[in-house]
């Protein structure tokens, strides 16, 4: 992957995560949800496997994510903490708004 294309997927991934986290926190009224969700999303992103395997063959499952999140590349990482700092301004650019006397929903 060259350097264009990782700081490219980059700000997409923080456009991505920045916008969603701050729509479910304008509706839902709780600022740092998504920052919570975040890491749970990631490895339904990486893990590959279903969701419904963690419950029927768990010790697999985790083996499974264990050996994909060992294995990420660097750029995987970037772009995944691209996605984490927008959700993270998400909550703070709500926190903000709502401290500065704006009503959301």
């Amino acid at each position: 992957m060259s350097i264009v294309q990782l700081v490219i997927s980059m700000l997409l991934f923080f456009v991505l995560f920045y916008g969603i986290s701050f729509l479910l926190n304008m509706i839902l009224k709780v600022t740092w949800l998504m920052v919570g969700v975040y890491p749970f999303i990631v490895l339904l992103i990486v893990d590959g496997i279903s969701t419904a395997e963690y419950f029927t063959d768990t010790k697999e499952a985790f083996n499974t994510l264990g050996s994909k999140l060992a294995n990420l590349y660097t750029a995987d990482i970037l772009m995944l903490s691209g996605g984490l700092v927008g959700t993270i301004l998400a909550g703070m650019t709500i926190r903000y708004l709502r401290k500065a006397g704006y009503q959301m929903f």
